[in-house]
């Protein structure tokens, strides 16, 4: 019995970027790179059929929202900026959810010792 819905993703892993996000002042002032990961939810039936870019979404254009996102306004939290590439991805993509990863390699924690710090959001399309 086939569904309804379809649970395709379009991805996009290991973005790296360059940004001035955090709460302390050298983070603000020096910066350092930031991973990204999204997943961004669409039935993807049409676009196998068609073969038609029309039917999906523009891979390119996606990386240059979150690059946006990434390199643009300055935040405190990981947590808004994961919210600011969900929501430019849930307004600029005809897209039923985004899942979101954004990571902190250079993690400034004193005594640490750990691959990256970071956090994840799913967010959906309301309405």
């Amino acid at each position: 019995m086939a569904s309804d819905t379809a649970s395709d993703r379009i991805l996009l892993r290991g973005m790296v970027f360059y940004g001035y996000h955090g709460v302390n002042p050298e983070e603000k002032a020096l910066g350092q790179r930031f991973a990204v990961d999204v997943a961004m939810e669409r039935d993807l039936r049409a676009a196998g059929k068609s073969d038609d870019l029309h039917d999906t979404v523009n891979y390119a254009a996606a990386y240059q929202a979150v690059k946006a996102v990434v390199e643009g306004e300055s935040r405190d939290l990981l947590e808004a900026v994961a919210q600011d590439i969900a929501d430019a991805l849930l307004d600029g993509f005809d897209i039923s959810a985004a899942w979101v990863r954004v990571k902190k390699p250079e993690v400034a924690i004193k005594g640490s010792a750990l691959d990256y710090m970071g956090v994840e959001i799913r967010r959906e399309r309301q309405g």
